[in-house]
């Protein structure tokens, strides 16, 4: 007597049916085909899964092109999506460095004539400095501007983990966990500010004077300040504790103010992009470039309005920061020479009242031209970016 499965069983997608002559079928014919892969083919019910090797006919919602090149084109998305970001990544923190490193140096250089208000201005004198001394002084600091940014995030992550400190706030939101969430990027800043001021110092310091630094040596020298040793500094270096209070206000405003104005551009993005319904032919491609691109352009309009905003903020900051480290930078009125940095701040106020009478209102924008050029090869290279995306699907749909 052969078993026979009760009519209940369905398997997958099987239903056991008696065969000629009232007897069940073979154990064999009960066999089917391994499972599909998730999200490779969607079964409805009633169907079967084809053998091996049979031909798959179209379902009624299938695209032919995507129908048989949905695996491949799948990856590429992946692929693609993968390559956006870290092309975008690449321009913030490596294509645009040398627009830093000037806008830095045009901070705090009080002796300045030549304010640097415009992107003319600015690619000028980078070719000045990069004819007279190399295209390494353009990238000079940019190793310690990548372990500033990982100490920021390990000691976020640290304090978050060892304290109710929330580091992202949920849906349900109230004004106790933004204050705790806001304490807890302001105490992050304050934490990584001695290695903050030492990257300052490697990203202005002229490449004529200033030797071979190491990989570590920003973190050497964040813990000389902490700790009192180390590179012998002035009478007129700033406690750390006067640092405190600009370094803390402008690092919470800027994640206030970046993560309010992402907020409204892609709440904007994703409403035009409901209206705006892409049609039956380019329904795979314009989905995708949906996917990955708001969350670009609104980090890229962020991360702009904020280091608007807060420039002048930043250039005081920088300022007292770099006051009393002996630090010699380029002069950026001619493009070659150096010029030593001894100012005599008291204070955050004292800096501000002194800027505004011997330099103007004007002076707290001293190299905001960078910014221009900064911002411009983001937005150049995330178009570029777009087009070679959007061939490449168009290529694969």
């Amino acid at each position: 007597m052969h078993p026979r499965r009760p009519d209940g069983f369905d398997g997958l997608g099987y239903r056991g049916e008696p065969g000629p002559g009232g007897r069940a079928s073979e154990p064999g014919h009960w066999v089917s085909s391994p499972p599909d892969i998730p999200g490779s083919r969607n079964l409805h019910w009633g169907e079967k899964t084809p053998p091996y090797g049979a031909g798959t006919p179209l379902g009624l919602n299938e695209e032919p092109g995507l129908g048989a090149g949905g695996p491949g084109a799948e990856q590429l998305n992946r692929f693609a999506g993968f390559g956006i970001g870290l092309a975008s990544l690449f321009t913030e923190n490596v294509l645009a460095h040398p627009c830093i490193v000037l806008r830095r140096q045009c901070q705090v250089n009080y002796h300045a004539r030549n304010y640097h208000l415009t992107p003319f201005t600015i690619v000028n004198i980078m070719y000045s400095i990069n004819k007279t001394q190399g295209p390494r002084a353009l990238w000079k600091g940019m190793g310690s501007t990548f372990i500033v940014q990982g100490i920021t995030l390990g000691t976020e992550g640290i304090i978050s983990e060892c304290t109710p400190l929330p580091r992202e706030l949920s849906h349900k939101w109230n004004l106790k966990q933004i204050g705790g969430h806001l304490l807890l990027k302001g105490l992050t800043h304050v934490i990584a500010m001695p290695f903050y001021s030492a990257s300052l110092i490697e990203t202005v310091q002229s490449e004529i004077i200033r030797d071979n630094p190491g990989i570590l040596d920003c973190v050497r020298e964040g813990i000389g300040r902490v700790v009192g040793l180390g590179v012998p500094h002035s009478k007129r270096l700033l406690p750390l504790m006067v640092l405190v209070f600009p370094t803390a206000v402008h690092g919470v405003l800027h994640y206030v103010i970046s993560s309010i104005v992402q907020k409204l551009v892609l709440f904007v993005l994703k409403r035009d992009n409901s209206h705006n319904l892409p049609t039956e032919s380019s329904t795979s491609v314009q989905s995708m470039l949906d996917a990955y691109f708001p969350e670009l352009i609104a980090s890229f309009a962020a991360s702009l309005c904020a280091d608007v905003m807060l420039y002048p903020l930043e250039t005081v900051l920088h300022r007292l920061h770099i006051q009393g480290t002996r630090t010699i930078i380029d002069n950026t009125d001619l493009g070659y020479e150096v010029l030593p940095i001894n100012t005599q701040y008291e204070g955050m106020r004292d800096c501000i009242n002194t800027i505004k009478r011997e330099e103007g209102m004007l002076g707290f924008y001293k190299g905001f031209g960078a910014v221009i050029v900064q911002y411009t090869l983001h937005v150049a290279v995330l178009q570029l970016t777009k087009i070679i995306y959007s061939t490449l699907l168009q290529n694969v749909s």
